[in-house]
């Protein structure tokens, strides 16, 4: 008799489960349809302030911080940077108590952490990269913006072998090195 309640449990839950994730999901396409997108130019008009202050409070370069929000929402554009606000990829971990957002990447539906301003995606990657697997890029200077795009690789944030030289890149051809005086 057990499983039969367990079943009728199941059957009676999930539908209710499922439908509010379908009418999140249709929620959100809508928002993202009202979005305006964000050339290169205008996502760095808008966050290079947020960029400069956490470089102040915690020793980031703004360049790489900016180039990396740049890189992983697409200037702002990508359905993780719309729909939850996370412009630097930042998967769940063990320890995080946010809201989440599922989205396939790597695998299917995968954990991101979800933020209700990108200014909190952008207080909460300073403090990501303050883990103890990024503790060398803090003994570089913050004027090496070179350095930290590797070490930013070295230390596992991106799976692309050539993720230092697209943030390399980025800075220079938006001049993004400035912001780190």
């Amino acid at each position: 008799m057990r499983p039969i309640y367990c079943l009728l449990i199941l059957l009676l839950v999930f539908p209710s489960c499922h439908r509010k994730l379908h009418r999140e999901r249709k929620a959100a396409a809508r928002e993202a349809k009202n979005h305006t997108k964000y050339t290169t130019e205008q996502y760095i008009a808008v966050y290079k302030k947020t960029a400069m202050t956490m470089m102040k409070k915690n020793g980031i370069p703004a360049s790489i911080i900016l180039a990396q929000g740049i890189l992983e929402s697409s200037n702002g554009n990508s359905e993780l940077a719309r729909n939850a606000n996370n412009h630097f990829g930042i998967k769940c971990t063990s320890d995080w108590t946010g809201k989440t957002y599922a989205v396939d990447d790597d695998k299917p539906n995968e954990c991101f952490r979800r933020y209700p301003t990108a200014e909190a995606s952008y207080k909460d990657h300073s403090e990501f990269l303050k883990r103890p697997r990024y503790a060398k890029l803090f003994d570089l200077s913050s004027d090496d913006y070179k350095g930290w795009a590797r070490g930013l690789k070295k230390a596992g944030y991106a799976t692309n072998p050539k993720y230092p030289q697209l943030l390399i890149n980025l800075i220079e051809k938006y001049n993004l090195y400035k912001l780190d005086d």
